[in-house]
């Protein structure tokens, strides 16, 4: 017969089945309960000490949870379980800076645990974002290809880091493992805690994705509006200035007299849109800037024919037009 001093392990394990069957009930006051019953007589019980600060992360109650992951770390420094319970409670209460040393410190004790990875990629997507966050996500893909909660992670720091289309791979592929993934923000319970959890951030944060960063990109738009700018001007000069080159043989002073009328029209309708363009030294920057001098000498080599009359003008402003237009063509 076990001594007083030996715990009875199938009464322990009843109070974990218990308390497990509780928490996968939602019931969640009565499955503390019963670990807090089993912790009373086993207070270095390391499975009773994460199981209970697990279900107060569920029950939303992550001050509570804190110190249990710090009862059950002080039992087993180093557990990685209960570095992840506390990592997320930090994040709960919003201890961004806590919250990323513990990852920190669960990628240092588990760099070949798919669970220590993924969990660790999670914690610092959302309190340090960066390249360390996607590089555990990534090792926690390539140690665990066939896990889909490791690619349901991949999905959440990509999208937190506006890799869209990486975070589309990742979640597709997730679903794809595991088609019930799509209602896992719905599941209750501890035994798929992290899962849940990722599911529902990952899902609001793509419904904001498709509000914000899908909008339109500043710089994109500011580029694409002085190209189709430089493309409209150059089209224009070049067409004047051959209609200009055909009429100078049979009627000299019309095709001068166009000449001034497109170089000022030209220079009026495309020079104003772009001295009023916040964006245009910045695009011009960008590569534009041949483009942008190359269109506006079109039209002043135009008025340059109007007044001199000879050839040379019109076939320098072909030229210059020609090159605008490929140019600003080829940056499209």
């Amino acid at each position: 017969m076990p001594s007083d001093a030996t715990p009875d392990q199938s009464a322990a394990d009843g109070f974990l089945q218990r308390a497990h069957l509780l928490a996968e009930l939602g019931r969640y006051d009565e499955g503390i309960g019963e670990l807090t019953a089993l912790i009373a007589t086993e207070p270095a019980h390391l499975g009773a000490l994460t199981m209970r600060a697990r279900m107060q992360l569920a029950a939303d109650r992550p001050a509570e949870a804190l110190a249990g992951a710090e009862a059950a770390l002080a039992a087993a420094p180093g557990d990685v379980p209960a570095l992840v319970v506390r990592g997320l409670a930090l994040l709960d209460q919003e201890h961004w800076k806590a919250a990323a040393s513990t990852a920190d410190e669960i990628l240092a004790l588990g760099p070949t645990d798919p669970y220590a990875q993924r969990s660790a990629a999670a914690i610092l997507s959302a309190a340090r974002n960066g390249q360390p966050a996607l590089d555990a996500a990534w090792r926690g893909v390539e140690l665990t290809p066939d896990e889909p909660e490791a690619h349901l992670v991949l999905g959440l720091v990509s999208v937190r880091l506006e890799l869209f289309d990486l975070a589309e791979r990742a979640y597709r592929e997730a679903l794809r493992l595991d088609p019930e993934l799509a209602g896992a923000g719905q599941d209750p319970g501890v035994a798929r805690l992290e899962r849940r959890r990722y599911a529902e951030t990952l899902e609001h944060l793509t419904e904001v994705a498709e509000i914000s960063p899908a909008g339109p990109d500043p710089v994109r738009t500011a580029d694409d509006g002085l190209r189709r700018l430089v493309l409209s001007a150059a089209g224009w000069s070049l067409a004047a200035t051959l209609l200009a080159a055909g009429l100078a043989p049979v009627a000299p002073g019309v095709s001068r007299l166009f000449a001034v009328l497109v170089a000022v029209g030209v220079g009026v309708l495309a020079g104003l849109p772009a001295a009023r363009s916040p964006g245009l030294r910045d695009a011009m920057s960008r590569g534009l800037a041949p483009a942008v001098y190359a269109s506006a000498a079109g039209p002043l080599l135009l008025a340059g024919y109007a007044l001199t009359g000879g050839p040379w003008p019109l076939v320098a402003a072909t030229m210059v037009t020609v090159f605008a237009w490929f140019t600003a063509f080829r940056r499209g």
